[in-house]
């Protein structure tokens, strides 16, 4: 059984970081492309970034490019999200997510691509 712990969400001022960090626990992790996305009151959850089982490809929504870096530490069996320059529009809850891939290179940009989600971390970025 997959299980996908959050970690490192906050209150930050505009401006400001924050690193996410998401532990696979279960399986073997390496075997799973993984993604990160957000959803703020009222709205629908939506992409942020993805990364593939090998870390060698990322994606990342126009929104965010140039900001947030996706990455991924197969010994330690946990994805990362560095979000820099945050905005207020980027408050929301941040969820992880995994799904078997494979193909080392293969990513995914939907929520129905995935089998299996965090809990979430609040993230709100102050004016």
């Amino acid at each position: 059984q997959v299980q996908l712990i959050e970690s490192g969400g906050g209150l930050v001022q505009a401006g400001g970081s924050l690193r996410l960090s998401c532990a696979l626990a279960g399986q073997t992790f390496s075997r799973y492309a993984m993604g990160w996305f957000r959803q703020a009151p009222g709205k629908e959850r939506e992409f942020v970034a993805a990364i593939s089982r090998g870390g060698s490809t990322t994606a990342y929504a126009d929104s965010v490019k140039g900001r947030f870096t996706i990455s991924r530490d197969n010994a330690k069996s946990t994805v990362y999200l560095q979000m820099n320059s945050l905005k207020p529009e980027d408050t929301a809850v941040y969820y992880c997510a995994a799904r078997i891939a494979t193909y080392y290179i293969d990513i995914y940009r939907q929520k129905y691509h995935y089998d299996y989600w965090g809990q979430g971390t609040q993230v709100t970025v102050s004016s």
